[in-house]
């Protein structure tokens, strides 16, 4: 099964694409990771997308497209792949439209997570993170710290990162509407999209996704059902 899985920032597609592909075992494609890869393995792809990221910019359509092209080559991608982060505006889809056509396949599901704004604010504003460990990561609402301010693994100083003031999220938000949006109406007309809310707990957003493809749902007892 091949997937898209798209939404605005702090809908949650980083974690539902990792519960889904790996339920439906098929591979994650995240364009942050292949980034990372290929900036480690310094190849021409790696040191373009280094150069743009480094000025704090996006990488460029024809070096996002060359890293998702040359990924989707890959023998593992035979049996499935979900698509997290790509494409993020209507060049790159028909891009990938193209891709895929090449190899003869298609996209099966376009999975589109839905969720207010004054939600995506919520979750992403209140995010605080550990100055001496940035993997400990809190929230305001939905986990806090014991004392206000100071992580409780390590006891050192909580900060909001720039990229997490309401002001810059609601560019974010600006952008995506703009940019990414359109790609939702590209595959509508192909009849492609499901939208299902991104609201709730993980496993409650991971059911709606798998009844929206077909593939059963997490039964009550938390296994796996199909």
């Amino acid at each position: 099964m091949r997937i898209l899985l798209i939404g605005p920032p702090g809908a949650g597609k980083g974690t539902q694409a990792v519960h889904l592909a790996a339920h439906l075992s098929i591979q994650h494609i995240s364009t942050g990771d292949l980034f990372r890869e290929h900036i480690d393995q310094g190849t021409e792809l790696g040191q373009s997308a280094h150069t743009h990221m480094s000025a704090g910019l996006l990488a460029p359509d024809e070096v996002t497209i060359g890293v998702i092209k040359e990924r989707l080559a890959r023998p593992d991608t035979e049996c499935g792949f979900l698509l997290d982060g790509f494409p993020r505006n209507l060049a790159q889809a028909v891009a990938l439209d193209d891709i895929l056509a090449d190899s003869k396949s298609r996209l099966d599901a376009v999975l589109d997570l839905d969720i207010p704004e004054a939600e995506v604010v919520r979750r992403i504003a209140g995010r605080r993170l550990c100055r001496q460990h940035r993997e400990h990561i809190f929230h305001v609402d939905y986990s806090p710290p014991e004392v206000t301010g100071a992580c409780d693994v390590c006891g050192g100083e909580l900060y909001q990162r720039d990229d997490d003031r309401e002001t810059t999220i609601r560019k974010r938000l600006e952008v995506y509407r703009s940019e990414t949006a359109p790609v939702v109406d590209h595959y509508l007309a192909q009849g492609l999209v499901t939208t299902i809310s991104a609201l709730g707990q993980v496993r409650e957003v991971l059911d709606r996704a798998l009844v929206a493809i077909g593939q059963g749902q997490v039964d009550a007892s938390g296994e796996w059902g199909c």
